[in-house]
């Protein structure tokens, strides 16, 4: 059930090598939408989660059509690498690198190790400058559904039709039910508690206290550890589907897993009528 293990990380001494190669393009797709605007990296172009990489309508990744025309703006094309990265721990850039590998990018869709967290911190350069490219034309192909998990498939293996596994990668509280969602946020489910089986792996777990993702051999263990070694294929969620593509990455792009994102995750699954829960709390919504 594994493969060899890709180059899918870059790291900022790279990158400070690489902004002016012609061949790299880099994106910001940050959780704060407004922090690319204060700064960012010297020919990094925006990519705001809310609007550019989401059908806006329904809920749904961007189509072949929107992201293609986004790609081409920015200059991408077919011998193009790109680099992602964003705050909080690259949890949307790892999101945006999920919605490249769904459209056929693989590992030219590469994170930048520690993102906006270690480039600041090693005061790298920063502007305030957007930056206009070429326009290219860029054929994506369509969507490759392997990497991407929906209710269904997540039912399929909690119900135990399929044989994998399945990573809770939000907090204790969230995954035993103490919480219906991190404090602050809006998009809410009226169900707390997990889907049934699912290990919990908290995406901190993985990552060193500078953002970058610790030794593969650690990675590597703390999933044995929770019986995930990549004889069976793993289906990562979260609550919307940003955090749980950095365990994602982890799995598929790091350690070869065969692994699937399920974007839907707990507002999808929390809000669906009939779904097995554990809820090991006993919290009750009370609409508040």
């Amino acid at each position: 059930m594994t493969t060899a293990a890709t180059d899918s990380l870059v790291t900022v001494d790279w990158l400070k090598d690489h902004l002016t190669d012609p061949k790299v393009r880099v994106f910001e797709v940050s959780v704060d939408t407004g922090v690319y605007e204060k700064g960012h990296i010297p020919g990094a172009v925006d990519l705001n989660w809310h609007t550019d990489l989401v059908d806006t309508v329904n809920r749904d990744i961007a189509s072949r059509e929107k992201l293609q025309a986004q790609l081409r703006r920015a200059g991408v094309d077919e011998d193009t690498t790109v680099i992602v990265y964003g705050d909080h721990n690259n949890w949307f850039a790892a999101w945006g690198v999920w919605v490249l590998d769904v459209y056929g990018f693989g590992t030219r869709a590469k994170l930048l190790d520690g993102g906006r967290k270690l480039w600041e911190a090693r005061g790298l350069p920063l502007t305030t400058a957007v930056p206009a490219y070429e326009a290219t034309a860029l054929e994506l192909p369509g969507r490759d559904d392997s990497l991407r998990a929906r209710l269904a498939n997540t039912l399929d293996v909690a119900e135990g039709r399929i044989d994998g596994k399945l990573v809770d990668i939000r907090s204790p509280d969230e995954y035993l039910g103490k919480v219906f969602a991190p404090e602050g946020v809006k998009e809410l489910s009226i169900r707390a508690g997990h889907i049934p089986g699912a290990e919990n792996v908290p995406w901190a777990t993985i990552v060193n206290e500078d953002g970058t993702y610790k030794p593969l051999d650690e990675i590597r263990r703390i999933y044995a550890e929770k019986g995930i070694d990549g004889t069976k294929p793993v289906i990562t969620y979260c609550r919307i589907g940003e955090r749980s593509s950095h365990t994602w990455f982890a799995l598929k792009r790091l350690l070869g897993y065969d692994a699937r994102n399920y974007d839907g995750s707990w507002t999808e699954y929390g809000n669906a009528v009939g779904v097995p829960v554990v809820n090991r709390s006993g919290t009750i919504w009370l609409g508040k």
